[in-house]
């Protein structure tokens, strides 16, 4: 076997065993975490709203107000971890998110409902953006498409598993003397703790400490990731780059703002579709069960998560451009002020479908871009903005959908302010495109 042959058996090896060992287990961690932010859209329409006394922009802002904890401490919890490994911190994160999750069992008032949404999101400040750099840590970047596909893809199978799941929990009504979407809450909130104690043993920090790796694919994934760091330091000519360039970068701003705009289709959707399908029994004439409207909320998830793998599976043959993530964006914004247009049920969801089939397509595709030019501290500091600005949508999202439902008495207005801020991401990604055609000096290196 020549040395081509037998660096490219080494190379498929490595990625194959990170691909088994890492990625199902951080997806499950970001199913648990996607579940638990996302409860609050079950429990309301299925009691939690009339048992509270909770008006449509109340629930909004009850959904939207984990956002500001969140954001907060997104940057400062993305460079704990880097400072501490990602085995320790993502741990500590999830246990702390997973018991204040367990408390929402007994909350009794407005009041107390804004407060443990607050203290979720400060609890699960930095998961999704530590899941994104530990995982981009560990593989060279031609695989890292691939590599976030996979990981994604828990996100739309969170709603295609956890909507039947949290509606037979709300059919338990009565367990214990508690209502059932307190039950829900209890159910969804034990995983995170139990994952999150199994996390710190099971994790690894760096492809330098994998003992499940050979010493012939530590080498060379270690020697593949810094030559790709040394790479990254060469194009800019310079190693002045650091967390505060990163924070200061036009690039990373303006990717910021796509992601504000995928954000916010993904969280205006995942907090009020149940709401709307409990809805259609006033438009249509139509009666559905618990389990019925959890059933009927999953349907677009699944072939979102189908159309994610496809989409990912082309960008990571190809390599990402920009329209990866542009075109779906276009889709969505173009597709979700029709769903409130349609005259039945099932066309409203075939047209929710395509919306979900763009959000989830664009999203992991997105993230492949910010490693192509931050490593580092300034990684951590550069996905962490991306992520802080993003989802402040996901607090802005809920509670204007709440306000303009209010206001009309119908969603068609806050579906066409979703389908605005999609068609934002559209545009601002393919202007992204011309951008990257012409010779770019644009490469930060982290050094704290």
């Amino acid at each position: 076997m020549n040395m081509a042959a037998e660096s490219e058996e080494i190379e498929q090896s490595a990625i194959r065993k990170v691909v088994w060992r890492l990625v199902p287990f951080v997806a499950l961690m970001f199913f648990i975490n996607f579940l638990d932010r996302t409860a609050i859209s079950f429990a309301g329409p299925n009691g939690m709203a009339k048992d509270l006394g909770l008006s449509a922009a109340q629930f909004g802002l009850a959904a939207g107000i984990f956002f500001i904890g969140y954001i907060v401490l997104e940057i400062p919890s993305n460079l704990a971890l880097h400072r501490f490994g990602a085995r320790r911190w993502l741990a500590r994160i999830m246990v702390t998110w997973g018991v204040v999750a367990l408390l929402f069992t007994w909350v009794s008032s407005v009041g107390g409902l804004y407060t443990l949404r607050f203290l979720l999101g400060v609890c699960e400040a930095g998961f999704f953006p530590g899941a994104i750099l530990f995982l981009s840590m560990w593989v060279p970047a031609k695989h890292r498409s691939r590599i976030l596909a996979l990981f994604y893809v828990a996100q739309p199978l969170t709603i295609v598993i956890g909507a039947p799941a949290a509606a037979w929990l709300i059919n338990a009504n009565g367990l214990f003397g508690l209502a059932g979407w307190r039950i829900m809450f209890f159910g969804v909130a034990i995983p995170a703790i139990l994952i999150g104690v199994v996390a710190w043993f099971y994790l690894t920090d760096t492809p330098a400490q994998a003992k499940w790796l050979t010493a012939a694919e530590r080498t060379w994934l270690c020697g593949k990731l810094e030559e790709e760091e040394r790479a990254k330091s060469s194009a800019s000519g310079t190693h002045v780059g650091n967390v505060r360039a990163a924070l200061m970068s036009a690039q990373v701003w303006k990717l910021a703002l796509v992601y504000f705009g995928l954000v916010y289709g993904l969280y205006a959707l995942a907090f009020f579709l149940p709401t709307i399908i409990g809805g259609f029994e006033a438009r249509f004439g139509t009666h559905f069960n618990v389990l019925q409207k959890g059933l009927i909320t999953a349907i677009p998830y699944f072939p979102a998560a189908i159309a994610l793998l496809l989409w990912s599976r082309d960008a990571t043959r190809r390599g990402v451009r920009r329209w990866h993530i542009a075109v779906p964006s276009l889709i969505g914004a173009l597709s979700v002020p029709l769903a409130l247009q349609m005259n039945s049920p099932a066309a409203s969801m075939a047209v929710v479908t395509v919306t979900a089939c763009a959000v989830f397509s664009a999203l992991p595709n997105f993230w492949a871009l910010p490693g192509r030019f931050l490593s580092g501290a300034a990684a951590a500091a550069g996905i962490a903005l991306i992520n802080t600005v993003g989802n402040l949508a996901g607090f802005v999202a809920p509670y204007i959908t709440g306000i303009a439902k209010d206001m009309t008495g119908s969603y068609q207005l806050s579906m066409f302010i979703v389908g605005a801020m999609m068609f934002m991401s559209a545009g601002l990604a393919f202007a992204m495109g011309r951008e990257a055609r012409k010779p770019s000096r644009m490469h930060l290196q982290g050094r704290a």
